[in-house]
């Protein structure tokens, strides 16, 4: 990524309230919540790597559970959902590891490089990360 490039990546997560960025020596990926609803007490997330030499350490799982404990503990929130492509079964595992649950497939909703693909639904809720994080110790 270009100097340039990196400033703007940055600034769009700036722009966003609930955004930060991966980064383990140099920029790899970012996290964020999107659509937090505090009076639901809900919201989305999503997860990007973006530098293929980070995946499979881990790394993504961390953030994903570094995020989940700030969701639930400081902004009290009950719920985080996720949508991930069918075919991206490291992503599922990832979630799947910080306790998140498949709830159903969105069938053919994304289409990529001229093929649709099922979206996979997954959730989780409070009282399930509580339980995950005392499964873990």
């Amino acid at each position: 990524m270009t100097e340039e490039g990196a400033k703007r990546w940055i600034q769009r997560l700036l722009d966003q309230e609930y955004a930060w960025i991966i980064e383990v020596g140099c920029l790899i990926g970012q996290i964020r919540l999107d659509r937090v609803d505090l009076r639901d007490r809900r919201a989305s997330l999503a997860v990007g790597i973006e530098d293929a030499a980070a995946l499979g350490k881990g790394l993504g799982t961390e953030a994903i559970a570094l995020v989940l404990w700030y969701a639930f503990n400081v902004l009290k929130l009950h719920r985080i959902s996720v949508r991930v492509v069918d075919y991206n079964l490291r992503a599922i595992r990832a979630y799947q590891k910080c306790g998140f649950t498949v709830e159903g497939r969105e069938r053919e909703a994304a289409f990529v490089d001229g093929v649709w693909h099922d979206d996979v639904m997954m959730s989780i809720l409070d009282r399930e990360f509580i339980k995950f994080q005392s499964g873990k110790r």
